[in-house]
């Protein structure tokens, strides 16, 4: 499926989660087996010659995405959670939202030193959460090749802030705004 075609089937929510936003919801592609497998393997092709060893998908649409471009890459799945929800013992990494602190975590050892990871999320907006996913990851000895999204906010800086901390990034779909 081409973009404008993807593009298509991503719905549109105003005012959620709060008054002046334009939720972009990815639940309608997901639904569409042929938009679903094409935005898979979009998102995927630009790392396929990285030699990935690990998709990490961030909690919780970039799990959906992550273990299929994981599958569709050969690697195995690291989930980047929120905290307290991973079993095992974790390290985690703050960041900044606009109404306080939050953490993500992952399982110590998940990622092997100089294990080649590809972190996946459906959206990239601040970038906030996308940082603290490099720095987990950097922390526990990976080598990021890059990240990938559905979607892109580039009104929000959050790409911009990847490419300034050397990530290589790729977005399928851009809206302006937020």
């Amino acid at each position: 499926m081409a973009v404008p075609d993807l593009k298509s089937l991503i719905r549109t929510i105003p005012d959620y989660p709060k008054k002046g936003i334009l939720f972009r919801d990815v639940t309608t592609l997901l639904a569409d087996a042929h938009g679903f497998r094409s935005a898979i393997a979009q998102m995927a092709t630009p790392f396929a010659a990285a030699k990935v060893a690990a998709v990490a998908g961030i909690e919780a649409r970039g799990f959906i995405l992550g273990g299929a471009i994981a599958d569709r890459l050969g690697c195995g799945f690291v989930p980047l959670r929120k905290k307290g929800k991973l079993p095992a013992k974790t390290i985690g990494q703050e960041y900044i939202l606009e109404y306080g602190v939050d953490i993500i975590e992952m399982h110590e050892g998940a990622i092997a030193k100089g294990e080649r990871v590809l972190i996946v999320d459906d959206l990239i907006a601040t970038g906030g959460t996308a940082e603290a996913a490099v720095k987990l990851l950097k922390r526990s000895g990976g080598e990021i090749v890059g990240a990938t999204f559905i979607i892109e906010l580039p009104d929000l800086g959050g790409a911009r802030k990847l490419s300034q901390l050397g990530i290589a990034w790729h977005a399928l779909i851009a809206f302006p705004g937020h």
